[in-house]
């Protein structure tokens, strides 16, 4: 049980890691939560801080989505006792943390990015056909629009549908629909301006 507690605090610790504070500060000495939009995310990072480091930013978050799944449940799957449960629902339960850990990160006093590409990663390991539908509508939306937020809560909205097309287990639609409300939650802001028609387009 202790083994499991600690998997999942260190899932949601690799999660907090602020990649994009860390970057706003080595290469502009800003704070990326006061400048911008205020979100701790690739996107706001591209328009803060600059196109390279935002490519950074989008690759050490979607890879430490990659991590928390792909690596570490095969380090302590194996090492508690008293836990009866399927090694897929554990590496959902780490995924959860992962991204739990972006939006929340304890390093920034509970703020933090929006979860799109940590989720990305968490996706890529546990569903890549769910992802790769998902990015496709990504894609689509983004190219009709030009606005990541409508991208993103559309792409998510999506995540479950696509979970009941490929007939994934019940634990996984369960999952997608809990990162649907989530990212629509964290989008709140976003919907609120696309409302008023003052959400940004990205180009």
């Amino acid at each position: 049980m202790i083994a499991f507690v600690v998997s999942l605090f260190f899932a949601y610790l690799v999660g907090s890691i602020p990649t994009s504070f860390i970057f706003g500060k080595l290469l502009k000495k800003v704070d990326i939560t006061k400048h911008g939009s205020g979100n701790a995310g690739a996107t706001n990072v591209f328009r803060v801080v600059g196109k390279i480091p935002a490519v950074i930013v989008l690759a050490l978050d979607i890879f430490k989505g990659i991590f928390s799944v792909a690596f570490l449940p095969y380090i302590f799957f194996n090492n508690y006792i008293g836990i009866t449960m399927g090694f897929g629902v554990y590496k959902i339960l780490l995924g959860a943390a992962v991204i739990t850990g972006h939006v929340w990160s304890v390093f920034l006093k509970g703020k933090g990015g929006k979860g799109v590409a940590t989720t990305a990663g968490v996706l890529m390991v546990l569903a890549p056909k769910v992802f790769t539908a998902s990015l496709g509508v990504w894609l689509i939306t983004f190219s009709l629009f030009r606005v990541i937020s409508v991208a993103s809560v559309t792409a998510s909205v999506f995540l479950p549908i696509a979970a009941i097309l490929f007939r994934l287990p019940m634990h996984n639609v369960l999952f997608f629909v809990f990162l649907c409300i989530l990212s629509t939650y964290k989008h709140k802001a976003n919907i609120r301006r696309l409302l008023r028609g003052e959400e940004k387009r990205l180009f």
